[in-house]
């Protein structure tokens, strides 16, 4: 029968220490580094920087929204959240501010 069983040999621990080391804890570091700089840092610098623009909107700037309504601000509230965006002449809407993505330069809206 043991043709088709091979037996065990049982392997000896001469000299190779079967504890706890430092390799799952370096492993760790690197995935938590690698998890940092291409995740966490790049999202970081997005949310300030759109943060920033937010901030520094004004009357007169020429807006793009992220559903892509391309508008004049022509009033800015400071208490609220909102701002309104004028599409042309007549047409008008109100916006959060958030919503805004990219300020345009000026005579962006006649180009078109």
């Amino acid at each position: 029968m043991s043709f088709f069983i091979s037996s065990a040999h049982a392997q000896e621990a001469g000299g190779a220490s079967t504890g706890f080391g430092f390799e799952p804890l370096i492993m760790l570091a690197v995935f938590g580094l690698i998890f940092y700089f291409l995740l966490y840092r790049p999202q970081a610098k997005r949310v300030k920087e759109h943060k920033n623009l937010v901030s520094s909107l004004a009357k007169g700037d020429e807006v793009l929204t992220q559903g892509g309504v391309v508008g004049k601000i022509t009033k800015v509230s400071d208490d609220k959240d909102f701002i309104e965006v004028s599409l042309n002449e007549t047409n008008s809407i109100m916006v959060q501010k958030s919503a805004v993505s990219a300020v345009l330069p000026k005579g962006t809206m006649k180009s078109l």
